[in-house]
């Protein structure tokens, strides 16, 4: 995704390798459905952040993706300060285990499982949170 150097750690080329994979999906996901819709990123000035937001007039969900196979609570702060925000939006964690769990109102998928139901011209809502 990008050049690494020497002060780069495996683990860091792999965190921005995923998201990359993840947005390249979402892109690809919105130019060929016809639920048109935006892509964003989200901060606070504290510098809590959420990777990606789906938002149009069909859909509204934040999307955080983690190079990891465990999930912890500190991974679930983005989504939980951008559901008080906006509780009216669906909230995700793609992350690189197996299991499909809901934690806090926010749906844990595996990546591989998020990515495989990313179908153009299906709503998200209907394939990721049914």
């Amino acid at each position: 995704m990008r050049p690494a150097g020497p002060l780069d750690s495996p683990h860091e080329i792999d965190g921005a390798g995923i998201e990359g994979l993840v947005a390249q999906h979402l892109r690809a996901w919105i130019a060929y459905s016809n639920n048109p819709c935006n892509l964003y990123y989200w901060r606070t000035k504290s510098g809590v952040e959420v990777d990606f937001i789906l938002y149009g007039q069909e859909t509204f969900q934040a999307i955080e993706v983690k190079n990891s196979a465990r999930i912890n609570n500190k991974m679930l702060k983005g989504l939980t300060a951008f559901q008080e925000d906006y509780p009216e939006a669906q909230t995700v964690l793609v992350y690189r285990g197996n299991e499909r769990m809901l934690i806090n109102n926010i749906l844990c998928l595996p990546c591989e499982q998020f990515l495989r139901d990313l179908i153009p011209g299906q709503s998200i809502g209907t394939a990721v949170f049914s």
